[in-house]
């Protein structure tokens, strides 16, 4: 499959929709507005540790798996501050130890699960 006619073709699914990166991005912006909360938390822990979708629990915590080490946690702050569009202080990096806790921190910006 070629991946620039993927997106190409996205323009006939997606009427005024740009090709290219410009286009992929407003694609992933349309996704997330249907996505719940839960899910976009799930999706980021998922990309930034590399793990699958299922490992995904409250209970999952800081180092209990090797994915989830100190160069990781950061790239999770990262794709978390992007999906919610907010800027979590060096306080809640520190704090953010589980998925649980992600969402309990997620609270103070005014994110709801």
């Amino acid at each position: 499959m070629d991946p620039l006619k993927s997106v190409k073709s996205l323009g006939g699914i997606y009427p005024g929709m740009e090709c290219g990166l410009t286009g992929l991005i407003e694609f992933e912006k349309s996704l997330n507005k249907i996505m719940t909360n839960n899910d976009k938390l799930t999706d980021a822990f998922s990309n930034a540790l590399g793990i699958d979708l299922s490992m995904v629990k409250d209970a999952l915590a800081y180092q209990s798996i090797p994915e989830w080490d100190s160069i990781s946690h950061m790239v999770l702050i990262s794709r978390i501050e992007e999906a919610f569009d907010v800027s979590i202080d060096t306080d809640d990096v520190i704090d953010m130890s589980s998925v649980m806790k992600a969402k309990e921190i997620l609270k103070k910006y005014n994110v709801t699960f």
